[in-house]
């Protein structure tokens, strides 16, 4: 039964994956006070190794970076060492495993970081979401300061900083999180870029910082283990506009000229349309990249299965199953019935 999500996958000459499923990044909360991965987190992602590959939840690079609580991060020296127990685990029980980086950008909140000697809230632009931290409703957002030239620098040094780390900390590679309305996709989005300098205005400009990660962090650790998540059709914490198609149009084909470890599609729903994309998000990556590519957003074992037959993407990354179905992959393989994920099951960690 779905024979075609249990085939081997060569992402690249270095990296091969046992089978096309993908445990999706999913943020818990449950680092502990200095965003150190706890051993609550080691059973955890141990319990899925079975999947292809696990995307670890999305991983701070740097203080400033924080806007939900107790997310891990990848910048100390007692971090880095809390994950290695984690990656050991996974690949004991003969998993791999990427780490997400991430910077939440304009979604961050000085009430996690401000101790660390900087109460910005950093953006492309000085255009606050409207809004207020997920399970600490009482924070709102603020205005954020637009990142001059040396912020821009700064963190795109931290981003292979990271990516360092995470290779110390025994990861297989990384994704750069650039999705979901966090700091890289808010460079990649007229509702949040109102710059006029080199990083906003065109598609090139807006692009820009984006690329300019990738390639750091390509350069630090290989392209052949560097990934990237991205969303082009604003759904989340951020609002549409057409002229994003353009930019997103140019994205892909600069991406198209480098040899990512994958590609992976931002959207918690794929059916969701987009007029300016003209259709669903994975259904227009899929027109402008012809690399490998991964799936999300709703699908089930059967549909999963059918879209990679349709070639509508190559890996299929599973997300709250995965939460609920620890055995997921093992399930699904021998035709078990799957437990329906509630969000009764986010207060365990399991």
């Amino acid at each position: 039964m779905f024979a075609n999500l249990f085939t081997p996958f060569a992402l690249n000459n270095t990296l091969s994956l046992h089978n096309r499923i993908l445990m999706a990044p999913l943020t818990r909360c449950m680092a502990d006070h200095d965003l150190v991965p706890t051993q609550a987190m080691v059973d955890y992602y141990a319990r899925r190794a079975d999947a292809g590959l696990i995307i670890s939840e999305a991983t701070i690079i740097r203080p400033d970076g924080q806007g939900y609580p107790n997310t891990p991060g990848l910048y100390t020296a007692a971090q880095i060492v809390g994950w290695r127990r984690v990656t050991d685990a996974v690949h004991q029980h003969g998993g791999k495993i990427f780490a997400q980086l991430w910077h939440t950008g304009r979604v961050a909140h000085p009430h996690f970081f401000a101790a660390s000697g900087s109460s910005d809230v950093l953006a492309p632009s000085a255009v606050a979401v409207i809004g207020s931290v997920p399970r600490m409703r009482e924070l709102t957002y603020q205005v954020p300061k637009a990142v001059t030239h040396e912020d821009i620098a700064s963190l795109i040094a931290d981003y292979a900083k990271a990516a360092a780390n995470a290779i110390e900390a025994g990861f297989d590679g990384v994704e750069i999180h650039g999705a979901n309305g966090y700091l890289i996709d808010q460079f990649l989005h007229f509702d949040s870029n109102h710059r006029v300098d080199e990083y906003g205005q065109t598609p090139e400009h807006m692009a820009r910082f984006p690329l300019a990660v990738v390639d750091a962090v390509a350069l630090q650790i290989g392209s052949d283990r560097t990934a990237l998540r991205v969303s082009p059709g604003a759904y989340f914490n951020m609002v549409g506009d057409s002229r994003d198609r353009a930019v997103f149009d140019y994205l892909l084909a600069q991406l198209e000229s480098r040899s990512l470890a994958y590609l992976h599609i931002g959207i918690f729903d794929d059916a969701m349309t987009f007029d300016y994309l003209g259709g669903s998000a994975t259904a227009y990556v899929r027109s402008h990249y012809s690399k490998t590519l991964v799936g999300v957003g709703g699908y089930s074992p059967e549909s999963g299965s059918a879209a990679i037959a349709a070639n509508k993407f190559d890996l299929l990354a599973i997300g709250r199953p995965f939460i609920a179905n620890p055995d997921y992959v093992e399930k699904v393989r021998h035709g078990q019935a799957l437990l329906t994920y509630s969000d009764d099951m986010l207060a365990n960690l399991v």
